[in-house]
């Protein structure tokens, strides 16, 4: 399989297992926060918004499999470590865009989509992250 193709597979696999591990880091945190629901609503709120949603997260992991495949390439870093390095770093400049969704999403304080600005959800955002980086790091070797 090609290195680019092996990479954005690896992207999109860990953002679904992302996905299907949200209700057990929901219950450990007592936070009604999903990314599948956040992206999901942001379309619809018929029943269509968990496939979608989980179309969309995958979608978004096979990117960021892609760029950290370029990254990986160009910089001289432990390829075990990059990939859950970039996640985080990703986290921590994009959390607090949940304010933002806070404030405008259309499906704002329904199920899944509860306050994302807060303690619990960076907590939350943290584990998810930390999954993804290191089923991340697992597949694109």
């Amino acid at each position: 399989m090609p290195p680019r193709l092996r990479a954005a597979g690896a992207g999109s696999i860990a953002a679904l297992v992302w996905g299907a591990l949200e209700p057990v880091d929901r219950r450990l945190f007592r936070h009604d926060y999903s990314d599948v629901a956040v992206l999901g609503k942001a379309f619809t709120r018929g029943p269509a918004w968990r496939p979608l949603g989980f179309a969309l997260h995958a979608l978004n992991g096979a990117v960021f499999g892609l760029v950290y495949y370029e990254i990986a390439r160009r910089v001289d870093r432990d390829r075990r470590r990059l990939p859950l390095e970039l996640a985080l770093a990703e986290h921590l400049m994009l959390f607090s865009t949940g304010s933002l969704v806070d404030r405008y999403h259309p499906a704002r304080g329904e199920p899944g989509v509860e306050q994302l600005f807060s303690f619990r959800a960076f907590g939350q955002a943290t584990l998810r992250h930390v999954v993804f980086g290191k089923v991340l790091g697992t597949l694109a070797r």
